[in-house]
Parts: C-alpha cells; sequence; structure tokens
C-alpha cells in the first residue's frame, strides 16, 4: 500500500521514498509513499521528478501508486528522491479551491448539485443543477466568487471517520455519491465558513492564494443541467 503524503500536506514539494515494485513493461514503479498526487476527482495527476527522471503519469492501481518514468527504472528496494513540479502542482492547488468556492457559493445561495466537472492549469468547467442560468446571475455569481477569496477564508483537510463524517448534512454535494463503500475513513475539505465536503485532491490553505477567479463561459447541457467555466489568473 503507498502511502499518499499529499493527502495530509499539499505543500510538501519533495520526499524520500522505497520502490516497492516495478514494472518493466510500462517503464512504471511503485513506491511505499509519495507525494504525487495520482489524479482523481476531476483533478490531473501530478508531473515531476524521481532521481532526476521525469515522471510523465502518476495512477492508482489497486492500493499501489505508480510512477511511469522518462528514463532508467530504479531497482527494487531503492531508495529515491521524489521531487514535484511544484510550479504546476501549485496552479492545480489554487485551480482546485477555486472551484470549491464555486460549489460553496453555487449551493449556499442557490440550492443547486454538481452533476459533474473538470479540471487543468488554472481553468476547467463545473455543472450544476440549473434550470436557467443567465448573464446577470453569471455576473452575480462571478462577484460571489472574489468577495470569498478576498475574504481569506482558511482551509482545512482533516481525515475523519466514516460514521462520523457521513453524520455531516450535505457531505456529499455530488448528484451522485462518488465514494466507495465500505472505507473506513473519509477525508473532508473545509473552506471555513463556506463550505465543507468530502474529497481527495489538493488545496490551497487560504481562499487568498486562489487569486482573481473569472467565469469564461456558461452554456446549457441539458433541461437542468448548466455548465459554468473557470478561469484563474496566472
Amino acid at each position: 500500500m503507498t502511502q499518499l503524503l499529499a493527502h495530509t500536506d499539499a505543500y510538501l514539494k519533495e520526499f524520500e521514498a522505497t520502490v516497492t515494485a516495478i514494472d518493466a513493461e510500462e517503464n512504471a514503479v511503485a513506491l511505499d509513499k509519495t507525494a504525487f498526487y495520482p489524479g482523481g476527482g476531476g483533478q490531473p495527476c501530478d508531473f515531476g521528478w524521481l532521481n532526476d527522471t521525469p515522471v510523465t503519469q502518476v495512477k492508482r492501481q489497486g492500493e499501489q501508486i505508480w510512477h511511469w518514468l522518462a528514463g532508467q527504472l530504479p531497482a527494487a528496494g531503492a531508495t529515491v528522491h521524489g521531487k514535484i513540479d511544484w510550479d504546476r502542482r501549485y496552479k492545480l492547488m489554487r485551480t482546485h479551491t477555486a472551484f470549491h468556492i464555486l460549489c460553496g457559493v453555487v449551493w449556499r445561495d442557490y440550492g443547486a448539485q454538481v452533476t459533474g466537472g473538470n479540471m487543468d492549469v488554472l481553468q476547467g468547467r463545473m455543472d450544476f443543477e440549473f434550470e436557467t442560468l443567465r448573464q446577470e446571475l453569471v455576473k452575480e455569481i462571478e462577484d460571489k466568487l472574489n468577495i470569498e477569496v478576498a475574504a481569506a477564508r482558511p482551509v482545512h483537510v482533516r481525515i475523519l471517520p466514516r460514521e462520523e463524517a457521513f453524520q455531516i448534512p450535505d457531505l456529499i454535494r455530488t448528484k451522485i455519491n462518488l465514494l466507495p463503500e465500505g472505507i473506513p475513513e473519509v477525508r473532508t475539505v473545509e473552506i471555513e465558513g463556506l463550505d465543507l465536503q468530502a474529497d481527495g485532491g489538493t488545496h490551497v490553505a487560504n481562499t487568498r492564494e486562489v487569486g482573481m477567479i473569472k467565469v469564461a463561459g456558461y452554456k446549457s447541457k441539458g433541461k437542468i443541467n448548466k455548465r459554468i467555466q473557470l478561469e484563474i489568473s496566472g
């Protein structure tokens, strides 16, 4: 089982780990622990380096997290030094927190659930259960997002026992509950005073780190399914 260090410290840029398995055909290695986020919940995986060899893809497969390398594989049992592409990771953290701000504002003020979403570096989209979405409402939402950024709200990450987590009202903001059945613990991300939901991704520690948020577009994806596209200032 690979320990995911990013779950408890999203600001960890470098780490030491042991190679626990090798896939020579895929040119990939599994580690006993890693700071690389393997992707999920709409957030892409991290890139970076293991012993100066570029890491081009990271995926969770069962209990292990695998790292694809563009170069020679280290030996099984070897100690490796991992380094995250921090510029890219930090932008993804800002982006992910921006979308939680969007979730929090839309849920608080309009009661709309999330029906889907995806993100990339400093941009992405999220779909909500809106019947109508006009320009005036979109501008209102954008203004509210930037008010929450300026409010400098702390962001807290906690790992809770499953029973305790599911006593939190509205923990699941998506139309479909994506949490696997039977998991003993649930990771939650809280934007203090605005949003609290189950989430596995990486986030900044305070909303002020996000920067200016722009609603770059919106469109109808169905009768009660509307898409909001965000861009975050570089």
